[in-house]
C-alpha cells in the first residue's frame, strides 16, 4: 500500500533542455521567502525597538536593524547576479514569529525586565530561523557552483550569527537578573 500526502511535489526534476534545474528552483524558492522575511522585519524590528526598556537591548535591536536593512539591498544584490526579478514570497515561518513577538508584547507589562526577556527570545528566535536560512542557502550556493552569492550569503550569515551572540550577551549580563527580581 502506497502512503502519500495527496500531492505532487513541489520541486519536481525537470529533463527538458534548457529548464531551470530542482535544486536551482528551490534556491531562488528559498531567496524569494528570506527575502519577504527580511522585508517584513524591516518593519517589525521598530516596534521591537520601542517596547524595549533597555536601552543596550534597544541598541541591539537597532543596531540589527540598519543590517536587516543592508540584507535586503545583498538579496536584491542576488537576484540581479542571478538575473532574475526580485519578487518575495510570503514567509509563514517568519510571519508566526513575529506574531509570536507581538504576542509577548501584549502579554507582559510595559517597562519591566520580563518584556525584555520576552523581546530577546522572540528576537533570538528570529535570529535562529534567519541562520538556518542563510546557513542552508549558502550550501546551496555552493552546491550549484554561484561562489560570488555564496560569498555574499555567508556575509549576511555571520551578521546573524553575532546578532545572536549580543543578544545573549544583553540577556545574560543584565536584564535576565534584573527580570528574576520582579514581582
Amino acid at each position: 500500500m502506497e502512503r502519500g500526502t495527496g500531492s505532487e511535489p513541489k520541486f519536481k526534476t525537470k529533463t527538458s533542455v534548457g529548464a531551470e534545474p530542482a535544486l536551482m528552483e528551490l534556491f531562488v524558492d528559498s531567496l524569494r521567502d528570506i527575502y519577504w522575511a527580511e522585508n517584513h522585519l524591516v518593519k517589525s524590528l521598530p516596534k521591537m525597538i520601542a517596547s524595549s526598556s533597555s536601552q543596550k537591548l534597544g541598541s541591539a535591536i537597532e543596531n540589527h536593524l540598519k543590517q536587516t536593512v543592508e540584507h535586503v539591498n545583498r538579496l536584491l544584490v542576488i537576484f540581479d547576479l542571478l538575473g532574475i526579478e526580485a519578487i518575495a514570497k510570503k514567509c509563514d515561518a517568519m510571519e508566526g514569529l513575529t506574531k509570536e513577538g507581538e504576542g509577548i508584547l501584549e502579554s507582559t507589562h510595559e517597562g519591566t525586565a520580563t518584556r525584555d526577556v520576552g523581546i530577546i527570545l522572540a528576537s533570538q528566535k528570529v535570529e535562529h530561523y534567519e541562520i538556518a536560512t542563510y546557513g542552508g542557502l549558502v550550501q546551496l550556493a555552493a552546491t550549484l557552483g554561484l561562489t560570488e552569492v555564496a560569498d555574499i550569503l555567508s556575509q549576511t550569515l555571520e551578521e546573524e550569527k553575532q546578532a545572536d551572540h549580543l543578544l545573549t550577551e544583553v540577556a545574560e549580563n543584565e536584564i535576565n537578573y534584573k527580570a528574576s527580581e520582579e514581582v
